[in-house]
């Protein structure tokens, strides 16, 4: 199973060639996996075990200085080896090769899987996982979990909602849909009376979409760590058609755009005001704050509002992204290599720093229930107070997800059927149909037992 994965990736095209890292001319310091590391934070405490770490956000290199003040039996040693794929095709390389991986990584949610199902990722229940467990909601916790087992500690995550501009809003008299049928109906009457596009149904990121599904009632993914070899596949559910048929309807009848998000071409759509709407996470007014959205004439344009229900007798939230920091297999000292993974970016100068400017959105519910996080008023949307109305329940109401445990294979195949939807060669319930026979027949290959 272990090779046939590691050979799966490899062909997807998830790796690349790795660059030497590690310890330069300067000298290293010896860290829990026994390797030479260059830390990019200088060490507070130098006799004081290290742990590793490669992780990416902006502040680390504040976090790792709040770590290593706050610790005097270990210390960070961190680096910067690339965010998301970039890091993640250096660490498959380690994994293939048994050396060269970190203590602890940054991974984000829906990649644990893909690792630990190589067994390169450490099961945190043997080192004091239950010690931070009540700082999370079900949902959070749920997503690091396969199981008993806990795979890693999560960070900060993407509770869904819609962004919408108010301007147009108001200028075409337009009520702010709280279902997906008053959505559509929204969308036809902004086009009946010459306005823009309502949102946007992108093939490049399926991510959202799957969480849409799951919205929905769907499961498409249920796996478990206790029998790696058992997967269930069901992503052609009568919940899943439904909403590729809503999305699929929504772009043949000229309602949404199909513009691949993350463009550059996305984001001037945006600041000019070609949609409407964005179906998006807590983190995305941070994301456009820094691609230039929000600013001139497009300052004070932006509110949001919960994300809509298919049943709003019977609400349902979700997540889209979010990162975790999880033990590698490598790791000399995994005892001292949980405590990092456990304690770093927990502490409350750090969490306060990352969650200011909507950054991101901690998951720690130290956080959630601070009056300077719940009442903040964010800039963004014009001083509406964004993490009480609408972020916060939607964290504390998500439930949690099974992500597929070959992620990358399962979003290339879903981006060529959206993108067929897209092109009106297929429905969306020939697309559900398509997909599902494609992840069925990979996860054979695999050497998967496939429940359909």
């Amino acid at each position: 199973m272990k090779t046939k994965l590691v050979t799966a990736l490899l062909g997807a095209g998830v790796l690349a060639s790795l660059a030497a890292c590690g310890g330069g001319d300067g000298g290293g310091s010896t860290s829990a996996t026994g390797a030479e590391a260059s830390c990019s934070v200088p060490v507070t405490h130098p006799d004081a075990p290290q742990v590793t770490v490669w992780a990416w956000y902006p502040n680390m290199e504040s976090v790792v200085k709040n770590f290593n003040e706050a610790n005097t039996d270990v210390q960070v040693c961190w680096s910067n080896a690339g965010q998301g794929a970039d890091e993640y095709n250096k660490f498959q390389t380690a994994v293939s090769a048994g050396t060269g991986a970190p203590d602890v990584i940054m991974l984000e949610g829906d990649t644990v899987p893909v690792f630990a199902i190589q067994e390169a990722l450490v099961d945190l229940t043997e080192h004091g996982a239950d010690e931070v467990k009540g700082n999370f909601s079900e949902g959070a916790w749920k997503d690091v979990s396969s199981g008993d087992a806990v795979y890693a500690i999560p960070v900060d995550g993407g509770p869904m909602a819609m962004m919408y501009r108010k301007d147009i809003f108001d200028k075409y008299g337009i009520a702010v849909p709280t279902t997906w049928d008053e959505y559509r109906a929204a969308a036809e009457k902004l086009k009946a009376a010459g306005g823009p596009l309502f949102g946007d149904f992108p093939s490049n990121i399926p991510a959202p979409t799957v969480a849409l599904m799951e919205q929905a009632g769907a499961t498409p993914w249920q796996y478990s760590a206790s029998d790696k070899t058992k997967l269930k596949i069901d992503l052609d559910s009568e919940p899943a058609k439904k909403v590729l048929d809503y999305w699929g309807g929504l772009v043949s009848d000229g309602l949404v755009g199909t513009q691949d998000q993350f463009t550059t071409e996305y984001i001037s759509g945006v600041v000019n005001g070609d949609y409407a709407t964005y179906i998006s996470a807590a983190w995305a007014p941070g994301y456009l704050t820094g691609a230039g959205a929000g600013e001139g004439a497009d300052k004070g344009t932006w509110a949001v509002a919960p994300l809509p229900q298919w049943d709003p007798a019977n609400p349902v939230s979700v997540n889209w992204g979010g990162s975790t920091f999880a033990v590698t297999s490598q790791a000399k000292d995994k005892a001292l290599a949980a405590k990092v993974a456990k304690g770093l970016y927990a502490d409350d100068a750090s969490l306060e720093q990352g969650a200011k400017d909507q950054v991101i959105f901690p998951l720690n519910q130290t956080v959630l229930g601070a009056d300077w996080f719940v009442n903040n008023q964010t800039e963004f949307f014009s001083g509406q107070t964004a993490n009480k109305d609408v972020y916060i329940p939607a964290a504390n109401a998500y439930k949690g997800s099974t992500y597929s445990p070959y992620s990358t294979s399962f979003y290339a195949e879903f981006t060529k059927q959206i993108t067929a939807m897209n092109n009106g060669e297929k429905t969306g319930s020939q697309a559900a149909d398509d997909l599902q026979k494609a992840m069925v027949e990979y996860g054979k290959q695999q050497g998967f037992t496939v429940q359909e």
